[in-house]
């Protein structure tokens, strides 16, 4: 997809006007995958995931949905930390996977490391519903400036 392509930001006003905060945008990977977003700003998002419906062929929790997490909070969080005039886009993610889960609810804590003018950088931990840490991530997004549709 070519830079004049990018389809509008989440931090951009839902169609209605109204800012998309913690609304979860239909027709997105992210309904498809069932996360809800409990917090969203530069510094910090907070996200839940099922597990049910998002594991491998083994059903435990697919590394890649961890992943989807994680880019979700972070970007959000970015997104937020860019402001209205600009988006943020993901560069880099990269993901540690240190346990597996295979029921309940996945909580995502995306926390800002760099917020720059040009790049954001966030931690992510996905904790399983006992508190123990699945998946460690990093989020870098690169901000560039919002073209009109």
């Amino acid at each position: 997809m070519a830079d004049t392509d990018l389809p509008p930001a989440a931090a951009t006003p839902a169609a209605d006007g109204a800012p998309l905060g913690t609304h979860v945008p239909p027709g997105t990977l992210m309904e498809r995958m069932g996360i809800e977003l409990q917090e969203v700003s530069a510094e910090r998002a907070v996200g839940t995931m099922p597990v049910a419906g998002n594991v491998q062929p083994y059903g435990l929790l697919h590394g890649g949905a961890s992943a989807v997490l994680a880019e979700t909070l972070g970007s959000y969080a970015a997104n937020a930390h860019a402001g209205p005039d600009r988006r943020a886009v993901g560069i880099e993610l990269s993901c540690t996977h240190h346990r597996s889960a295979t029921e309940g609810v996945v909580t995502g804590t995306a926390t800002a490391v760099h917020l720059g003018g040009r790049v954001a950088t966030y931690d992510v931990v996905v904790s399983d519903p006992r508190g123990r840490r699945v998946c460690s991530a990093r989020l870098t997004c690169m901000l560039i400036d919002a073209r009109p549709a």
